[in-house]
């Protein structure tokens, strides 16, 4: 019984969100007492500007493996919301998937990026800590929701019946991007982060010719390493 108490209070502990100011009156312990629950945030980003760059990697695309290099500048205008400017650079090359498609006759389409430009706000709702090999790790867990202007390369000139072609067709669109983001603490100025980004794109699909093409949803979804600088 003992157990099952203690399992059902840490679920319920694990459903109140405490700020810093938050306020709790136990009158299950003492009806004259007062309790703060203070989190003890050893690292801000209230006023705070950074910098920062990542790498990463492709985790969508049926036809084309893409590397990202980004550049990043943000700033928290307190400790829940910000914002961040991002330039993304990708670099891919088609697969062993196109190529198969590509043996059989048929023509993979693709649509890969080149750079995106993106605005993003983000809410950071969760600070924590771990404690481990004697070591305290501090860390923000934040979402982030934004427009993307996205530049594409696409391989709609493989698809006339005559002289067709290799060359790749720019283009670009606006889009909507949104990231998960996990920022651990080094020092006061240092931090890594691990971005999960994704960014959604509507634009031309070529069907059998370059110029017969219809509107289709584009997700590319990426895994970024990277460290930040703040001042």
């Amino acid at each position: 019984m003992k157990k099952i108490l203690s399992v059902g209070l840490l679920l319920f502990s694990c459903l109140i969100f405490a700020a810093e100011d938050s306020l709790y009156n136990f009158s299950w312990l003492d009806k004259d007492k007062e309790i703060y629950v203070l989190q003890n945030r050893k690292f801000r980003k209230d006023g705070n500007f950074y910098i920062g760059g990542t790498l990463g990697r492709s985790v969508s695309g049926a036809y084309i493996d893409s590397y990202e290099f980004t550049l990043n500048a943000g700033y928290f205008f307190t400790e829940d919301w910000g914002f961040e400017l991002s330039f993304v650079k990708a670099d891919g090359e088609t697969n062993k998937t196109h190529d198969a498609v590509n043996a059989q006759g048929s023509v993979a389409f693709f649509r890969k990026l080149d750079t995106v430009n993106t605005f993003t706000v983000y809410w950071s709702p969760f600070y924590s800590k771990i404690n481990t090999f004697n070591q305290i790790f501090y860390f923000d867990w934040m979402f982030g929701l934004g427009f993307a202007n996205i530049n594409t390369l696409d391989n709609r000139k493989e698809f006339p019946t005559s002289g067709r072609s290799d060359e790749l067709v720019e283009e670009s669109g606006t889009g909507l991007t949104w990231a998960s983001t996990w920022r651990f603490y080094i020092t006061k100025n240092w931090s890594t982060r691990i971005d999960f980004r994704a960014i959604h794109l509507n634009a031309d699909i070529a069907i059998e010719d370059e110029d017969d093409t219809e509107k289709k949803w584009f997700n590319y979804y990426n895994i970024n390493l990277g460290l930040n600088y703040s001042f």
